[in-house]
């Protein structure tokens, strides 16, 4: 049997169900011997095999979809007149353009380094020269491998910022600071902060956005945070019942808490964020609110049967009745709300039929 994870028995939660199952068949689930009160109905059963498989500890969470990460495009340039920018909900890709300044484009390239100096001939080595080389080579401007990608901006560099240039820009072979925008990959612009037709300058905040990636993020309490990791598998549910399968990208490490309106701290908790796949033609959400289903615990290669062939045994703890009428003392594990079975062991072996409600 492999265990992932060290799940916690069905205590509270699992004797209401069996409680429950118990009222609806007193007539042959709490005696020793299954004989009829008098009056009593016999409810109609009939059997379910005991099987080998994996059940899954779930927790339920809700939570808000949107994209992954932010970005704050500020203008690097000279003062000037913002022309345009990009539309709000528009993605912006390699080389695309982010917004114009006296008409000029400013463009998006990709990269971690942040643009802080001209980039030319006369640049020091550095990575920011290894990150623009490595968009030259991306966008076709090297067409000839002339160019080698590394800290160096040579006179094949020259050439290949030159043909970036014939998009519009003067033909100088260099960039100079403010002439594009390094970002870590494509821009899902969010909103504007500078109106087109006002004067803008350096340091001026323009544009705010995200990545493109499409994530989920929800708040755990800090006592859950060691039952998740990244790549714990999640399932998600989207406005009009839209399903969708994802994992956990990262769990937050340090916890935070709130105050309530009265002045009363609540409990402390932790960010998590979920990476999710969204079926082809579903709309565009962002800040969507969804149902998140989270698996805590899993056991596999554990016998199953349906919970409802749980029944309560004299003295306590549980039992299940067998298809031959006779009974078998079981111990459960970890109940899977979403299948409806419980992990036991005990006196069943797979194969075997147990009796249930008939549905």
């Amino acid at each position: 049997m492999t265990v992932r994870r060290r799940g916690r028995l069905i205590a509270g939660s699992l004797t209401g169900v069996v409680v429950a199952a118990g009222v609806l068949v007193t007539g042959w689930t709490l005696t020793a011997e299954p004989e009829a009160a008098a009056g009593a109905t016999e409810v109609p059963t009939e059997t379910a095999e005991v099987t080998r498989g994996s059940v899954s500890e779930r927790l339920r969470l809700s939570g808000t979809y949107g994209f992954d990460g932010s970005y704050d495009v500020v203008h690097r340039g000279p003062a000037g007149v913002l022309t345009a920018t990009a539309a709000a909900g528009s993605r912006v890709g390699r080389g695309g353009v982010l917004y114009r300044v006296d008409g000029t484009a400013v463009r998006l390239l990709y990269g971690t380094v942040p643009a802080y100096r001209d980039l030319d001939r006369w640049t020091t080595d550095g990575e920011d020269v290894r990150q623009l080389e490595r968009n030259l080579r991306a966008l076709g401007m090297d067409p000839d491998h002339e160019m080698t990608v590394d800290t160096d901006f040579t006179a094949a560099t020259a050439a290949a910022v030159r043909r970036l240039q014939t998009w519009g820009t003067t033909r100088t072979g260099g960039l100079a600071l403010g002439s594009v925008v390094f970002l870590s990959g494509e821009m899902r612009v969010g909103a504007t902060t500078a109106s087109v037709g006002t004067s803008t300058g350096p340091d001026r905040s323009v544009l705010t956005g995200t990545t493109t990636r499409r994530v989920v993020t929800a708040q755990v309490t800090a006592e859950r945070q060691n039952q998740l990791k990244a790549g714990d598998e999640v399932a998600v549910t989207l406005p009009g019942g839209v399903r969708a399968e994802g994992r956990v990208l990262r769990v937050g490490r340090v916890a935070t808490a709130a105050t309530d309106d009265d002045g009363s701290a609540r409990q402390a908790t932790v960010d998590v964020t979920m990476s999710i796949g969204v079926p082809s033609g579903s709309p565009d959400w962002d800040q969507a609110a969804v149902q998140i289903s989270l698996a805590t615990a899993v056991r596999d290669g554990v016998l199953t049967v349906p919970v409802s062939a749980l029944l309560a045994r004299p003295g306590g703890g549980y039992r299940v009745k067998l298809a031959s009428g006779a009974y078998a003392d079981v111990k459960p594990g970890l109940f899977d709300e979403a299948t409806g079975l419980v992990e036991v062991t005990g006196g069943v072996r797979a194969g075997d039929r147990v009796e249930v409600p008939e549905q």
